[in-house]
């Protein structure tokens, strides 16, 4: 169920960053650098959720503004999400294991004090300005942290089944 207030998305937030961030301590660098049969490995699944938390801070921020907001990020359409992740990929193959995963807890280090900077009415008091839907900021900080960090982990769980 979504969170409907700052208070429960500050729970929801912690709670599965934590089940995440201690899944993500067990995993040794050769096992994180593996790829799967899609050229994904978990240190890519890892770095992929600190960006997405990255891109939702730039929207909350311009819409704020009164700048543009361009979803999901400059010179892509949400239907190029596939591309989009294997560009992503590509700028962040220098990443290591251990950057990656102090990207992941700085980003989201950031997310906790943005929402906890934020009123309820500034994440469900409406729709996020300059989103053009009608998703509160609150949903969308929900997207991209807990929903990015439970898929995560599910990812993880399974890559690791399947590498043994």
């Amino acid at each position: 169920m979504a969170a409907t207030s700052k208070a429960d998305l500050l729970r929801l937030t912690e709670s599965e960053f934590a089940k995440l961030d201690k899944l993500v301590a067990t995993i040794a660098p050769d096992r994180a650098l593996l790829k799967d049969a899609d050229d994904t490995s978990i240190k890519d699944i890892i770095a992929h959720r600190a960006h997405w938390i990255e891109l939702f801070e730039g929207w909350y921020r311009d819409g704020l503004a009164g700048r543009e907001v361009h979803f999901p990020a400059k010179g892509y359409k949400w239907n190029e999400l596939k591309r989009y992740n294997a560009d992503l990929r590509a700028r962040q193959a220098d990443l290591d294991w251990p950057a990656a995963k102090d990207l992941l807890r700085r980003k989201s280090q950031e997310l906790h004090a943005l929402i906890d900077a934020a009123s309820d009415d500034d994440l469900y008091g409406g729709p996020m300005k300059g989103a053009r839907n009608t998703w509160t900021a609150g949903r969308w900080a929900e997207a991209a942290g807990p929903s990015h960090y439970r898929s995560a982990a599910k990812y993880i769980r399974a890559r690791l089944r399947a590498i043994g």
